[in-house]
Protein backbone atom coordinates (compact mmCIF):
# COMPACT_ATOMS: atom_id res chain seq x y z
CA UNK A 1 0.00 0.00 0.00
CA UNK A 2 1.26 3.32 -0.88
CA UNK A 3 2.23 6.34 2.07
CA UNK A 4 1.89 9.26 0.85
CA UNK A 5 1.66 12.49 3.76
CA UNK A 6 2.93 15.86 2.82
CA UNK A 7 2.74 18.93 5.38
CA UNK A 8 5.02 22.51 5.68
CA UNK A 9 6.09 23.94 9.07
CA UNK A 10 6.73 27.40 9.69
CA UNK A 11 10.58 27.07 10.94
CA UNK A 12 13.54 26.23 8.97
CA UNK A 13 14.77 22.80 8.52
CA UNK A 14 17.54 22.89 11.29
CA UNK A 15 14.89 23.41 13.42
CA UNK A 16 12.89 20.89 12.15
CA UNK A 17 15.12 18.42 12.55
CA UNK A 18 15.91 19.10 16.18
CA UNK A 19 12.45 19.07 17.07
CA UNK A 20 12.18 15.58 15.17
CA UNK A 21 15.48 14.10 16.96
CA UNK A 22 14.67 15.67 20.62
CA UNK A 23 13.64 13.16 22.81
CA UNK A 24 11.33 14.98 24.94
CA UNK A 25 9.32 15.96 21.76
CA UNK A 26 9.46 12.08 20.80
CA UNK A 27 7.91 11.05 24.49
CA UNK A 28 5.53 13.84 24.29
CA UNK A 29 4.49 12.41 20.76
CA UNK A 30 3.87 8.83 21.76
CA UNK A 31 2.13 9.64 24.81
CA UNK A 32 0.06 12.06 22.96
CA UNK A 33 -1.48 9.02 21.24
CA UNK A 34 -1.72 6.92 24.32
CA UNK A 35 1.87 4.76 23.64
CA UNK A 36 5.16 5.27 25.15
CA UNK A 37 8.34 5.85 24.12
CA UNK A 38 10.70 3.17 24.97
CA UNK A 39 14.29 3.75 23.56
CA UNK A 40 15.69 6.20 21.71
CA UNK A 41 19.12 6.47 20.16
CA UNK A 42 20.80 8.96 17.99
CA UNK A 43 24.01 7.79 16.34
CA UNK A 44 26.05 11.16 15.12
CA UNK A 45 25.67 14.29 14.88
CA UNK A 46 22.12 15.94 13.53
CA UNK A 47 24.43 18.13 11.76
CA UNK A 48 25.13 16.09 9.40
CA UNK A 49 24.68 12.90 8.38
CA UNK A 50 23.08 10.35 11.57
CA UNK A 51 20.72 7.73 12.57
CA UNK A 52 17.38 7.53 14.80
CA UNK A 53 16.43 4.71 16.38
CA UNK A 54 13.50 4.72 18.30
CA UNK A 55 11.17 2.43 20.22
CA UNK A 56 7.38 2.98 20.93
CA UNK A 57 4.40 1.17 22.02
CA UNK A 58 1.22 2.13 20.74
CA UNK A 59 -2.37 1.07 21.44
CA UNK A 60 -4.51 -0.66 18.44
CA UNK A 61 -7.46 0.92 20.08
CA UNK A 62 -7.71 2.98 16.22
CA UNK A 63 -7.01 -0.36 14.16
CA UNK A 64 -10.06 -2.42 12.81
CA UNK A 65 -11.43 -5.69 14.50
CA UNK A 66 -10.08 -7.78 12.63
CA UNK A 67 -6.39 -6.59 12.72
CA UNK A 68 -6.41 -6.53 16.66
CA UNK A 69 -7.13 -10.00 16.33
CA UNK A 70 -3.57 -10.66 14.71
CA UNK A 71 -1.69 -7.79 16.81
CA UNK A 72 -3.45 -7.94 20.04
CA UNK A 73 -3.90 -4.04 22.49
CA UNK A 74 -0.98 -3.00 21.98
CA UNK A 75 2.25 -2.91 19.33
CA UNK A 76 6.25 -2.24 19.64
CA UNK A 77 7.26 -0.37 16.68
CA UNK A 78 11.00 0.14 15.77
CA UNK A 79 11.49 3.13 13.45
CA UNK A 80 14.90 3.35 12.19
CA UNK A 81 15.99 6.91 10.44
CA UNK A 82 19.25 7.22 8.70
CA UNK A 83 19.41 10.93 7.74
CA UNK A 84 21.94 12.20 4.89
CA UNK A 85 23.84 15.29 5.42
CA UNK A 86 21.91 18.53 4.43
CA UNK A 87 22.00 19.88 1.34
CA UNK A 88 23.28 23.30 0.35
CA UNK A 89 20.15 24.62 0.72
CA UNK A 90 19.49 22.63 4.26
CA UNK A 91 17.03 20.48 2.79
CA UNK A 92 17.65 16.79 3.80
CA UNK A 93 16.31 13.05 4.01
CA UNK A 94 16.13 9.83 5.66
CA UNK A 95 14.94 6.13 4.59
CA UNK A 96 12.75 5.51 7.03
CA UNK A 97 12.27 1.50 8.01
CA UNK A 98 9.39 0.63 10.76
CA UNK A 99 8.97 -2.82 12.09
CA UNK A 100 6.17 -3.84 14.07
CA UNK A 101 7.22 -7.13 16.85
CA UNK A 102 5.46 -10.09 16.47
CA UNK A 103 3.72 -9.09 13.32
CA UNK A 104 5.09 -9.28 9.76
CA UNK A 105 4.37 -5.46 8.93
CA UNK A 106 7.41 -3.44 7.43
CA UNK A 107 7.25 0.48 6.60
CA UNK A 108 10.29 1.38 4.09
CA UNK A 109 9.46 5.27 3.38
CA UNK A 110 11.70 8.46 2.45
CA UNK A 111 11.18 11.09 4.40
CA UNK A 112 12.37 14.75 3.09
CA UNK A 113 12.49 18.00 4.66
CA UNK A 114 12.12 20.89 1.89
CA UNK A 115 13.72 24.23 2.26
CA UNK A 116 11.08 26.64 1.41
CA UNK A 117 11.82 30.14 2.66
CA UNK A 118 11.70 30.13 6.24
CA UNK A 119 9.50 27.13 6.12
CA UNK A 120 9.82 23.33 6.08
CA UNK A 121 7.82 20.74 3.59
CA UNK A 122 8.23 17.41 5.08
CA UNK A 123 7.22 14.79 2.63
CA UNK A 124 7.31 10.84 3.40
CA UNK A 125 6.29 8.62 0.45
CA UNK A 126 6.87 4.89 0.94
CA UNK A 127 5.04 1.65 1.28
CA UNK A 128 3.32 -0.75 4.03
CA UNK A 129 3.19 -4.28 3.13
CA UNK A 130 2.84 -7.21 5.61
CA UNK A 131 3.49 -10.98 4.10
CA UNK A 132 0.45 -12.39 6.12
CA UNK A 133 -0.78 -15.15 3.99
CA UNK A 134 -4.65 -14.22 2.74
CA UNK A 135 -4.57 -11.10 4.78
CA UNK A 136 -1.45 -9.14 4.33
CA UNK A 137 -2.87 -6.65 1.83
CA UNK A 138 -5.87 -5.66 3.92
CA UNK A 139 -3.67 -5.59 7.37
CA UNK A 140 -1.10 -3.23 4.93
CA UNK A 141 -4.11 -1.45 3.90
CA UNK A 142 -6.06 -0.99 6.95
CA UNK A 143 -2.09 0.14 8.76
CA UNK A 144 -1.30 3.16 6.01
CA UNK A 145 -4.01 5.28 7.05
CA UNK A 146 -2.90 5.14 10.55
CA UNK A 147 0.75 5.73 9.38
CA UNK A 148 -0.04 8.34 7.54
CA UNK A 149 -2.12 10.24 10.42
CA UNK A 150 0.59 9.54 12.56
CA UNK A 151 3.00 11.23 10.43
CA UNK A 152 0.56 14.32 10.37
CA UNK A 153 0.07 13.80 13.85
CA UNK A 154 4.10 14.61 14.15
CA UNK A 155 4.16 17.46 11.87
CA UNK A 156 1.56 18.80 13.81
CA UNK A 157 2.49 18.60 17.28
CA UNK A 158 6.35 19.77 16.20
CA UNK A 159 4.44 23.05 15.00
CA UNK A 160 2.75 23.08 18.63
CA UNK A 161 5.64 22.09 20.57
CA UNK A 162 8.02 24.88 18.87
CA UNK A 163 5.20 27.33 19.56
CA UNK A 164 5.53 26.97 23.66
CA UNK A 165 9.59 27.35 22.98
Amino acid sequence: MALNASTTLPYDVATVTGVFTDEAFLKHTSEHVGGELKSLTVDGDTSSAFTLTAVRTLPTTRLPDFVRKFVGDSLTVTQIEQWAAPLADGSREAKVAMTVAGVPINVDAVQRLVAEGTGTRVEVTGNVTSSIPFMGKKIADAAEPMIGKALNIQATQAKSWLEKR
